[in-house]
């Protein structure tokens, strides 16, 4: 993938108007972004800098691609995973050590501390998704992981190398709070108010197919909004704490679960719906998910990531060597609104896809062949 300045093209005599300096143009197999400020050029398997130096050591020059790869997936969730769940454990601990000051011990009654509790998943989660949402797609839990290899969006290898991740890192999380904060470990999912096992596997299933669908339409699914997906991720899991953690804890996630329990040596009998429920939940997000794929949902609403900048009515701007290198290329589609799928041109097809934040995943099909 080239990664050339704007700049870099006027050798070749043509002057590109605004909308060429905005579009991205597919042609000969790469693709060029006019304007980055990265100044960055791969070529195949070795990136450099306009300069010629190398941007990374030569000693990975002997690591095949995938594998560098698998391990960087791995380092990026369990880092991710541990430090989403070492702000969201820290300020749960937090406020379930603090003393109540008369305030009913029953939590039903305690809306601040509910309250507070939700905000702490759900803001940590905000922030270190967009974080590591350019490495990983920042996952961080293994339910949402199983999820996206259900749909294809995540490989099998990958899949399990960073459920492996997950998990570690929210061990790691739990021990450290643990160890870091005075008192004892007050993070653990339990269930309250009277919640049967039974209550409790249900409610999990529903609050993760809820997070994993939400997940799907916003990241996975490539569209304009996406950039913003980890915002709408995070306040979908602040909404399942705030029903979830009186009765289940709101786990919806078995490395939120499983830390907590490794930390503190204690394992309930019902532990198990903690891992069968949201892997159940994202399951079902995910058959919904394909469903709406095979039925061509995005006919019912059409034109959600049009901005009237380019359509079938209004030509290419009037560039010769622009519409050269368009109309050299079949991959490139007329009708296309730059940002969408992928910030790529629209897929012919449902069954193309687009490299995103989580890998070869399917790509929202922007407009459709004629």
């Amino acid at each position: 993938m080239n990664h050339d300045r704007e700049g870099s093209h006027a050798g070749s005599g043509s002057n590109f108007t605004a909308a060429d300096v905005i579009a991205i143009t597919v042609y000969d197999n790469h693709v060029r972004f006019r304007g980055s400020q990265t100044g960055l050029i791969n070529n195949g398997n070795h990136q450099q800098h306009p300069h010629g130096t190398s941007r990374r050591p030569r000693i990975l020059d002997s690591v095949p691609l995938a594998t560098k790869n698998h391990f960087v997936a791995a380092v990026g969730e369990f880092v991710g995973t541990f430090m989403f769940l070492l702000f969201a454990f820290g300020g749960t601990n937090a406020v379930n050590s603090a003393p109540d000051q008369g305030q009913p011990e029953d939590l039903s009654a305690n809306a601040a501390r509910l309250l507070f509790i939700s905000l702490c998943f759900g803001i940590s989660l905000v922030v270190n998704a967009w974080v590591f949402y350019r490495i990983t797609g920042g996952l961080f839990n293994p339910a949402v992981t199983i999820g996206l290899m259900a749909v294809g969006a995540v490989g099998l290898v990958r899949g399990v190398i960073v459920i492996i991740s997950q998990l570690v890192g929210g061990i790691a999380a739990a021990s450290v709070i643990s160890g870091l904060l005075p008192g004892g470990l007050y993070v653990s999912t339990t269930l309250g108010g009277n919640t049967s096992v039974v209550q409790g596997f249900f409610i999990e299933m529903f609050l993760t197919a809820q997070l994993v669908f939400t997940i799907l339409m916003l990241a996975v699914e490539k569209h304009r909004g996406t950039f913003m997906a980890p915002v709408g991720i995070g306040l979908s899991l602040f909404i399942t704490q705030m029903m979830g953690v009186y009765y289940t804890g709101g786990s919806v996630n078995p490395a939120r679960s499983f830390g907590p329990a490794v930390a503190t040596g204690s394992f309930p009998t019902y532990h198990w719906i903690y891992f069968i429920g949201p892997i159940l939940g994202a399951l079902v997000a995910s058959g919904f998910y394909k469903f709406l794929q095979v039925l061509e949902y995005e006919t019912v609403n059409p034109g959600q990531d049009d901005d009237g900048l380019f359509n079938s009515h209004q030509p290419f701007p009037d560039d010769s060597a622009f519409k050269g290198r368009v109309d050299a290329n079949p991959n490139f589609q007329k009708g296309t609104t730059p940002g969408t799928s992928g910030s790529q041109g629209a897929p012919m097809s449902r069954g193309s896809t687009n490299v995103g934040s989580y890998g070869d995943g399917p790509s929202m099909e922007a407009g459709r062949g004629e």
